[in-house]
């Protein structure tokens, strides 16, 4: 029997334990599915818009997966420091399989980036979304605008969630904070900025067109910025995904506002170079009743084509004002103790998902997901990058078996005071959201808090 450990429940944590279970010979594999967070799914819960329903409903298909006799969900279990250390769990199961993504933002590395008012986009995603340690709930209090500044899906969720109305938000699975803030928000403009031009573009077209079907909210975009970038005006030679990208951006450039509530601007050319506080300057003069130095503007150089891919400043500046500013320019993996880590790519070496050890293979220690190949694909990419993991695995399976571990890992866990959110444990949380949800005559609302998610999840052994 091969017992092996996947850290983390996300894609391609689940993904991982469904290729070992499809792979091996049956009975031949048990999988336990351990995720810091007393819910599983990752990013699938904890990252997808609540209002992209279809790619929420992944979650079925993942369930599937966890609840497989040979697998078995352990939540509220952390890996590293303050809880089972690295060198612990190797001696635990034959193998283990860290799926624990790309945990951080990247920042843009620029004066005035820490004003009150500046924030990452994964930190508004997780207050959306309910991830427990999301503690603030500030946003949009006091914003009357606000900028984005990337032109990734990321990017695109985020303004699309600015400028939704209370009637949208209301179906979704949104924590009741979060949905009474942006029912109120008086935020009207938003600016989504991006320091190359629309044939660079990271959006999917899908995602790009949904902006124009928000029925309060007008999309506005400058045809002369646009043709600064030369594959906008001849997109001929471009990829079809960004060859599309282009003709929406051609209808809205050619379009003239409606005149509606909001405003979503899509700006390209332009690099932040600073965050003003709003009294910094005369552009501001009316935000001042803010205070706090908070941010009031987003200073930028206009940018040009490099002829090499890039881009180059130009020595001309523009402010944009804003009293929130998300910055939505990637991910990037962080060390987890006990594992060794390429600081410059942000990913644990491997080869083919085997772990490296000062360039040697370290038998049993495998890699799957951002952390192994860096934020780069959609959900679906984790599928074949977990399928390429197990192989490896599995082709090392006889040797690593030879290994002496407890029958039951889990009874281990427990007697070293490891107390687990199990699977009915997550169906107790389940049940509680959805009476949450009837509460405020909703569908299913999220719990937005540790101690409102483990309660519901103790009152399965009770």
């Amino acid at each position: 029997m091969l017992h092996v450990a996947v850290v983390g429940s996300g894609p391609s944590g689940v993904y991982s334990a469904q290729s070992l279970v499809q792979q091996s010979q049956e009975p031949g594999v048990r999988v336990d599915v351990l995720d810091r967070l007393p819910c599983p799914y990752g990013l699938v819960r904890y990252g997808v818009a609540p209002d992209h329903e279809k790619i929420k409903s992944l979650q079925n298909n993942l369930r599937a997966v966890l609840e497989d006799d040979r697998v078995r969900f352990l939540g509220g279990v952390q890996v590293g420091p303050g809880g089972v250390p690295v060198a612990r769990l190797r001696e635990l199961y034959h193998a283990v399989v860290y799926c624990v993504g790309a945990a951080t933002d990247r920042h843009l590395s620029v004066p005035g980036e820490d004003l009150p008012g500046s924030w990452s986009a994964t930190e508004f995603v997780s207050w959306y979304s309910a991830h427990p340690d999301s503690v603030t709930d500030g946003f949009v209090l006091g914003a009357r605008s606000a900028v984005v500044i990337g032109v990734g899906n990321v990017a695109v969720d985020v303004t699309r969630m600015l400028a939704r109305g209370a009637a949208e938000l209301s179906p979704t699975d949104m924590p009741q904070a979060a949905l009474t803030a942006l029912a109120e928000s008086k935020v009207t403009e938003i600016s989504m900025v991006g320091r190359r031009g629309p044939s660079q573009a990271r959006f999917t077209t899908k995602e790009l067109r949904e902006l124009g079907t928000l029925p309060d909210t007008d999309v506005v975009v400058d045809p002369e910025e646009l043709a600064l970038d030369p594959a906008y005006l001849d997109p001929s030679d471009l990829p079809a995904a960004q060859r599309r990208n282009v003709e929406v951006l051609r209808g809205w450039a050619a379009a003239p506002p409606q005149g509606r509530p909001r405003r979503i601007r899509l700006r390209f050319f332009l690099r932040p170079v600073e965050l003003l506080p709003d009294a910094g300057t005369s552009l501001l003069d009316r935000n001042r009743e803010l205070g706090g130095g908070r941010v009031g503007a987003v200073r930028f150089e206009r940018t040009v084509p490099d002829g090499q891919g890039g881009v180059t400043g130009t020595g001309r500046y523009e402010e944009i004002e804003a009293q929130l500013v998300l910055r939505s320019v990637g991910y990037r993996g962080v060390p987890l103790e006990g594992l060794p880590f390429d600081a410059d790519r942000g990913t644990v070496p491997n080869v083919a998902g085997r772990i490296l050890r000062d360039g040697a293979i370290s038998p049993g220690e495998y890699v799957a997901g951002w952390i192994k190949r860096g934020p780069t694909g959609v959900i679906g990419t984790n599928r074949p990058c977990a399928k390429e993991t197990v192989t490896s695995l599995l082709e090392d399976a006889a040797g690593l078996v030879q290994r002496d571990v407890p029958e039951d890992p889990l009874a281990a866990l427990r007697a070293e005071g490891v107390r687990p959110v199990e699977w009915a444990g997550w169906q107790e949380i389940e049940r509680a959201e959805a009476e949450l949800g009837a509460s405020f005559g909703r569908g299913v609302v999220k719990l937005p808090d540790w101690e409102s998610l483990l309660a519901a999840a103790r009152t399965a052994a009770s």
